[in-house]
């Protein structure tokens, strides 16, 4: 059985991907920032390790001889109050510090998490974004020192893959929707409810819905199924790596609203749309997968509607309320 070491895995993506790979018949070996994981990998059959990336020693429990790490810890500006210098130890000393494990320990490949903000020049434009276009950073705003930080894993990653001879997989991509309990993030500095979660509590209560700007703008809606449908492909694939775009069909915000709308109002009461042209227009950004789908295999596998559906089946069940505990843990504001 391959033995995969998943970092950060109790988080957002981290805990659905290491879920799945246990489901493919990968060795899970799950590791977190947090003392505790409340038992939550064990009683799911993996094994579960208390680490902080920024210190090496702290590296020394974990197991060797493994066949490949996911990468997906480290500090994001959307999850917590900004700090610059925790950006740069967690995502630069952090890989780092899980590349010489990776390198000491036999992995064969490492799969990591590029930001979309390397290529922000692109986004509100029409043009396709290719999975090789030249990384950039925005020089002013919450993702700035966050997409420098991570341009600079890529750029250890691809070094340290030259160097040892290992594979290297980074999967850049927007937004994937998944539950969580917390419906709050941080935006420009300031926590608020993300826009998604917030359309979803009005549609439930039969509350009107704003439909600002031009309505037939689009998005990418990768549910996190499909994210880790990547993950898998990347762990099978035989190279020859590199970066890839993570996205899927485009959805119109108009689409996006009247899904919501079918999946979480009452079928009796549904909200009514609101229609505010004069507002902010929505992101409009497109991805070119073309070379995810030739090179892994990659097939999105879950419609905007069918996302939604199991999202609320997520939010119902709470699967992972080990972790994270359950939406009444979390204050509205």
């Amino acid at each position: 059985m391959k033995k995969i070491v998943i970092f950060g895995a109790t988080g957002n993506l981290g805990a659905y991907t290491a879920v799945h790979l246990k489901n493919l018949g990968y060795d899970i070996h799950a590791v977190g920032a947090r003392a505790s994981d409340n038992d939550f990998f064990s009683l799911n059959g993996m094994t579960y390790y208390s680490v902080d990336i920024t210190k090496k020693e702290s590296f020394e429990k974990l197991p060797k001889s493994i066949y490949g790490v996911v990468h997906l810890a480290g500090e994001l500006p959307s999850r917590y109050n900004y700090d610059p210098s925790a950006l740069l130890s967690t995502i630069i000393t952090g890989t780092t510090n899980v590349l010489d494990y990776m390198v000491s320990s036999g992995g064969s490949r490492i799969i990591f998490p590029q930001t979309p903000f390397d290529q922000s020049e692109y986004h509100n434009t029409a043009q396709e974004i290719k999975a090789d276009e030249p990384k950039t950073f925005p020089l002013t705003g919450d993702h700035s020192i966050y997409t420098i930080a991570k341009n600079a894993a890529v750029d250890i990653i691809d070094h340290y893959a030259a160097t040892y001879d290992f594979l290297r997989y980074h999967l850049r991509f927007f937004t994937i929707y998944h539950y969580h309990p917390n419906p709050y993030h941080f935006s420009n500095f300031k926590r608020r409810m993300m826009p998604y979660r917030m359309l979803m509590e009005r549609a439930t209560i039969s509350d009107d819905i704003e439909v600002w700007g031009d309505t037939s703008r689009s998005k990418e809606m990768v549910y996190v199924k499909d994210f880790t449908q990547v993950v898998g492909l990347c762990l099978e694939n035989s190279g020859p790596g590199g970066m890839y775009n993570v996205g899927g069909k485009a959805v119109s915000l108009e689409e996006q609203i009247d899904g919501i709308i079918k999946v979480f109002s009452p079928k009796n009461n549904p909200s009514k749309k609101i229609y505010k042209p004069e507002k902010p227009n929505p992101l409009m950004a497109k991805f070119d997968i073309s070379k995810t789908i030739n090179e892994l295999g990659y097939e999105q596998k879950y419609s905007y509607v069918e996302s939604l559906l199991d999202f609320k089946s997520d939010m119902n069940e709470e699967p992972f309320s080990l972790l994270w505990g359950k939406k009444e843990d979390f204050i509205k504001e």
